[in-house]
Formats: structure tokens, C-alpha cells, sequence
């Protein structure tokens, strides 16, 4: 419990000094105005108050990743917690904020835009394809998992299918209507489950006086399987501690936003209360069933196909919240995905008429482009959600190394402390060039031949960061 509680202590720690300290970096301008106020549209770009733009922004980024992540994360050990605190404060919440911040200053732009303007129209094309796959994958993934999250809650009386059909026609509402229309009321609703969920489970692990594991324990690898700790868990854990999808979505939030002064609490603030969330489900799962062996054994016993994640949350909530407890605590758990689902499509809409120059105030625009995305998410819906999550896990960290190395080099370029971004932009380099290669669903490949490329490809980009860092400073904005 002790250790449990440094790391909540050492997260709020890290946003009030490492977020400062990332602010100042940027070098924020408060009389610059933002493109909420600038180019206000009715559809996209609409100033909010400063506390809706933190909900949605929370929402949007705290999917099924900080809850299902950090259980399948924390089944390797106490290393779990430490990558969740040290992940979020030096690798996650400066990849929001910066990566935020940047939209900020380029009108909202989304990610394939911001990334292409400091890395080259190549990688802006292959930018553009890479995010809108992920959007879809996140959308898929988002869409099965809360469906039948929603199953259990309703005790089987409308099947998962049907809840398939319920979100998936949600989804098309949200991505096609004007954000203040339904995204900007529906999630304080979201938003208070989801909060209630974190509180109620934390104080539950304080009353029960759960057995959550120490540092002390030591940090050896615990997993069943003996996958490794590097790169796996930091890829399992996924939103819990940095992701790429989180740069996806905050250029919704930078349309919205109405000073720059507010972007630490909305970009950093969001990525270091997401760490708190992992940090509560890893510690209730690892202690529910006595140890870590014992989350381990319990998996373990399920069905090859059952969602399992879904199961001890299920399990862990209405055990320690009751039946009423339980029910809001599912809620909160079922408003996370959905709350990324939701905005992951609406993203895609975006990035898409982003590079295909087509307007989206008209609603014939918007379905012009949403109908295939559409199409497409229901078409991998098909896919067994194993799969889905292994991909999006892998896909969102690899967005996470373009969007860090992007941002390192606009830091670069106008004379700022880039180290903030180079440090974890190599470390994820070496591990999603890692993982996809000694992965069982990628290549499978030795861990010498796996720990090697990555070592190599991170080497080789620092080497070409610092060969091409005495180019031309471009116009500051």
C-alpha cells in the first residue's frame, strides 16, 4: 500500500513540476489567440470553458487502455507500477502536452498534419493512412468491448449483438453532429461515472486493506507465459503510461480550447489523471485475488476466448461496490471506451477531410467521408478482440514515436529544450521496433536479433535527428 500510494503522490508531483516545466519549453503566449477564437464554426471549432475541455479531453484519451492495459500490464510484476508513474510524467504527459500545444498553434491541425510539417511530406502521407487505420481499429476495439461490458450490466436481456448496434449508431451521432451537441452534454454524464468508478475503487482498496504488492517485492518478471518486460509490458499497458492515439485526439481539444494557458491542465493534466486511473486497476487487480499469482491463476482458469480483462473488472467491482456501486463502477468502465470510440471516428472524419481539403459544415460533406470509415470499422468488428487489442496496442505506441520525434524536432527548430521529447522518443523507437519483432503476433523473432534492430533504429534516427538539426530554421508559430 505504501509504495501505492508514492506512486499517486509522485504523479500529482510530476504534473505540478515536470508540467510546469514542459510549459515553459513550449513558451506559451496568452495573448495569442487560439482557433476557438480565431475561426469559431459551430461544428469543430467552438470555444468551451476550460473544465469541459479537461472532461472530454480525459474522456477521449482514457479508454479501455489505462483500465484493461495496466491489468494485463501489472500480471509481469511491481514493474508495472513504476512504468505507469515514470511513463505518464516523463514520456506521456509531455507527448500530449506538446503534441497538443503544437495544434494549438497550427489551427487545430490534426496529427498528420503537425507531423508532416516537421518531418517531411513522406512521412505526412504515410502519417495520414497510419492514423486513420488506428482511428478504426480504435474504433472497432471500443465498440466490442463496452458492448458487452453493457451485456453483463443488463444480465443477457439485450445481447451483445445488440449492444453492437446500440454504440455503433452512437458513434456515427457523435462523429457526424457538432461538438457541443452531444460529445459537450453526454460527458459530464460519462464523466461523473467515470470519476465515481476511480474514487470508488480506490477507497475500496484503502477500506479492505488490500494486499497490493510493494516495490519492495522486488521487480522480477512475473508473467505466466515469461513474455518479456522489454518491450512487451510497455506495449500491454499502453494508454496507462503514453499514447499515440492521445495526439489524435488532442487536436480536437485544441479547436476548442480558448487560451494557451490552459493547455498544461488539459493535455497534461488529462495524461497524468489517465496514469492514476492505470494505477488504481493495476493495484485492485493485482491485490482482489491476494497476489499477483493469484490475478494470474484467476485469467488463467477463463475461457481461451473469454474478454478477460472485462471479467475482473466485472468481478472486482461488484465484489467491493456492491450491486449499486458495482453498476456505477461498470459504468465508468463502459464511458471509457465509448468516450474514446466516439472521438476516435469523429478524428478520423477529421484527419481525412484534413488532406482531402473538403469542408465538414455541411452534413452531406461529413457523410461523404464518415460512410466509408463507417464501413470499414463494422468490417474489422468481425475480427476475435484479442487481436484487435494486440494491433491497437502496437499501432499506438508506434504513433507515439512519429509523434515524439515530430515534436522534437519542432522544439529543435525554434530553439527550445528539445530534450524533453528526444529522451522518450528514443526509448519508444527501440521499444515498438522491438516488439513487432519478437512479438508471438508479429514476427517472432529472437530477442537478440528483436533488442538489436530496436537498439539500431533508435541509434540511427538520433544520428539522423542531429544530421539534419542544422537545417533552416522555418517561420516560428
Amino acid at each position: 500500500m505504501i509504495s501505492f500510494v508514492i506512486s499517486i503522490l509522485l504523479l500529482i508531483a510530476g504534473y505540478i513540476v515536470y508540467g510546469k516545466f514542459s510549459e515553459k519549453v513550449f513558451g506559451i503566449d496568452v495573448n495569442r489567440k487560439t482557433p476557438a477564437i480565431a475561426n469559431p464554426d459551430g461544428v469543430d471549432y467552438v470555444p468551451l470553458p476550460w473544465w469541459r475541455v479537461f472532461l472530454i479531453q480525459f474522456l477521449n484519451i482514457a479508454g479501455l487502455g489505462p483500465i484493461f492495459g495496466a491489468i494485463m500490464g501489472i500480471m509481469f510484476g511491481e514493474s508495472a507500477f513504476l512504468w505507469i508513474v515514470f511513463g505518464t510524467i516523463f514520456a506521456g504527459g509531455v507527448h500530449d502536452y506538446i503534441s497538443g500545444m503544437m495544434s494549438v498553434r497550427s489551427n487545430g491541425a490534426s496529427l498528420p498534419e503537425l507531423v508532416g510539417q516537421e518531418l517531411g511530406s513522406g512521412i505526412k502521407q504515410f502519417m495520414r493512412v497510419f492514423s486513420i487505420v488506428l482511428m478504426i481499429l480504435v474504433g472497432a476495439v471500443f465498440v466490442s468491448g463496452p458492448a458487452g461490458l453493457l451485456a453483463n450490466l443488463t444480465n443477457g436481456s439485450i445481447s451483445v449483438t445488440w449492444w453492437v448496434i446500440i454504440v455503433f449508431v452512437y458513434y456515427m451521432l457523435a462523429t457526424l453532429l457538432p461538438i457541443d451537441k452531444l460529445i459537450g452534454r453526454i460527458y459530464p454524464v460519462f464523466g461523473f461515472a467515470l470519476l465515481f468508478m476511480a474514487a470508488g475503487i480506490l477507497v475500496a482498496i484503502i477500506i479492505n486493506k488490500a494486499p497490493v504488492p510493494e516495490f519492495t517485492n522486488g521487480f522480477a518478471n512475473l508473467h505466466p507465459k515469461h513474455l518479456p518486460i522489454f518491450p512487451v509490458m510497455f506495449v500491454s499497458i499502453a494508454c496507462g503510461a503514453i499514447s499515440g492515439f492521445h495526439a489524435t485526439q488532442s487536436p480536437l481539444m485544441a479547436r476548442c480550447i480558448e487560451n494557451e494557458k490552459l493547455g498544461r491542465r488539459v493535455f497534461y493534466g488529462s495524461m497524468v489523471a489517465e496514469g492514476i486511473v492505470a494505477l488504481i486497476w493495476a493495484a485492485a487487480a493485482a491485490s482482489f485475488f491476494g497476489s499477483i499469482e493469484g490475478l494470474q491463476h484467476f485469467v488463467g482458469g477463463l475461457a481461451p476466448t473469454a474478454n478477460k480483462p472485462a471479467v475482473v473488472v466485472d468481478l472486482i467491482s461488484r465484489s467491493w461496490l456492491g450491486k449499486f456501486g458495482g453498476f456505477l463502477a461498470l459504468l465508468g468502465v463502459v464511458a471509457a471506451p465509448l468516450t474514446s470510440g466516439d472521438t476516435a471516428l469523429r478524428s478520423a472524419r477529421l484527419i481525412a477531410a484534413d488532406f482531402l481539403k473538403i469542408d465538414q459544415k455541411p452534413i452531406a460533406k461529413r457523410l461523404l467521408i464518415s460512410i466509408p470509415i463507417f464501413v470499414l470499422t463494422f468490417i474489422i468488428l468481425q475480427m476475435n478482440f484479442d487481436i484487435l487489442w494486440r494491433y491497437f496496442a502496437w499501432c499506438n505506441q508506434t504513433l507515439a514515436v512519429f509523434t515524439l520525434w515530430a515534436a522534437t524536432v519542432y522544439l529543435s527548430s525554434r530553439k527550445r529544450f528539445y530534450g524533453i521529447t528526444l529522451l522518450p522518443a528514443v526509448f519508444m523507437t527501440a521499444i515498438s521496433v522491438s516488439y513487432i519483432l519478437i512479438a508471438p503476433e508479429g514476427f517472432h523473432l529472437s530477442p537478440l536479433i528483436s533488442y538489436s534492430a530496436g537498439i539500431l533504429t533508435a541509434t540511427s534516427l538520433i544520428i539522423l535527428f542531429f544530421i539534419k538539426k542544422t537545417r533552416p530554421v522555418p517561420a516560428a508559430n
